[in-house]
Parts: C-alpha cells; sequence; structure tokens
C-alpha cells in the first residue's frame, strides 16, 4: 500500500496535463451483450471533461445511450527496464518505468451546436497547434456531420512510476544503465525522471513529486 501510495499522481493539474499531451485515448463502453467495447480514440481534455468526435452512426454511440457508463484510459510507456538491470538470471526482474490515467464516468453524445463547435475547435487546436485551417463555427455543416461523444469523469486516477520510489542513490544508478542501453527513448526518460547530464556524471535535478 505505501508503494501504491508513492505512485499515484495526486496533482489534478499534472493528469490533466499528461492527458492533453497524449494522442490517444481508450473509450470502454458496454455492448449489448455485456461485453465491454474498447475503442481507440483522439480526444481532447477541457471544461472539465474529456471529448470525442465520432461518425454520427456506431455501436459505441448505441453503447452509451443504453449504458452512459464508461471508462477511459490513456498511458504511455516510457522505458522497458530488463531483468539484467537488477539480475543476471531472474527474468522476472524486468519492469517498465510508465505513466498512466484511468477515468470512470458518465457519456453522453452532445447535442448542443455551440458545445459540439467548442469541442471540435478544441480537437484541432490540440492535433493541428500549427493552424492551417479554419475555425469552425456552429452554423458550419461540418458539426451535423459528426457525434461529439462528452464524458464526465466520476473519479480520476493517474499513477506513474519514474523512479520516485526509489533512493537517489539507487535511482542514478538506474538512470545510467538506461542511458548506457541507448534505447530510442532514454534521453526523454532521464528528463521526465528528473535527471541531467553533467560533466562530472548524472545529477538529480529535481524530484519527482506529482
Amino acid at each position: 500500500m505505501q508503494l501504491l501510495g508513492r505512485l499515484e499522481i495526486k496533482s489534478k493539474d499534472r493528469i490533466i496535463e499528461f492527458l492533453n499531451q497524449q494522442e490517444t485515448g481508450r473509450v470502454c463502453s458496454v455492448d449489448k451483450d455485456g461485453y465491454p467495447q474498447i475503442i481507440p480514440m483522439n480526444f481532447v481534455y477541457t471544461n472539465d471533461a474529456i471529448y470525442m468526435h465520432s461518425h454520427p452512426r456506431g455501436e459505441k454511440l448505441e453503447n452509451i445511450k443504453k449504458n452512459p457508463k464508461v471508462g477511459f484510459e490513456v498511458d504511455q510507456s516510457l522505458e522497458f527496464l530488463p531483468s539484467y538491470f537488477t539480475s543476471p538470471t531472474d527474468a522476472s526482474q524486468a519492469d517498465t518505468l510508465y505513466i498512466s490515467v484511468v477515468i470512470k464516468g458518465n457519456a453522453s453524445i452532445v447535442s448542443d451546436r455551440n458545445e459540439k463547435t467548442m469541442a471540435l475547435n478544441a480537437l484541432m487546436q490540440k492535433y493541428q497547434p500549427e493552424g492551417g485551417y479554419e475555425p469552425i463555427s456552429p452554423e458550419m455543416g461540418v458539426v451535423d456531420e459528426v457525434a461529439i461523444i462528452r464524458v464526465k469523469p466520476t473519479t480520476m486516477k493517474g499513477k506513474y512510476k519514474i523512479g520516485q520510489h526509489l533512493d537517489q542513490r539507487t535511482r542514478l544508478n538506474l538512470a545510467k544503465k538506461i542511458l548506457e542501453r541507448n534505447s530510442a527513448t532514454s534521453k526523454n526518460t532521464l528528463k521526465i525522471m528528473g535527471i541531467i547530464q553533467t560533466e562530472n556524471g548524472l545529477k538529480i535535478s529535481e524530484e519527482p513529486n506529482w
């Protein structure tokens, strides 16, 4: 329990920041036969809700109309830690550094044109921040051509494992091994861990405390 507490993201602002840095979330609804249906979706978090755009007809929309209770999940795998980082023979020692957010909430299909317009513009601003498009207005036909799903969270929990549960010496040793392995993500992982390279080696620049 103590470890789980140290892995929890306690800052709502940090959770929201993480959500809007990610491109894909997964919404889970319950189908007519009682099975969970999980669909990857583009999304944006704004106005205290998750917004997604969809084709105006489809199974997930029917699911939501019958049962508005849904799950929504976003995760980022930062770095795989090979078992030999810890043990020369024990494969069970392999691990992963990650960030994840899990939401339980109530979904609805947005009918208000102004809210649909707000959501569509927020999605465009997130995925195409460089511009190059005409902002959507409520009278445009595109507003009628798509469905907008809104998920109002009832619970929103985040977890992160970036070495914050380790003492400083162990964390620096882990960072050194990550850097030596030289994966495609290693340098970014060290940055997220709050570790920098100096002339004298690796140094903790900030303590991860989300």
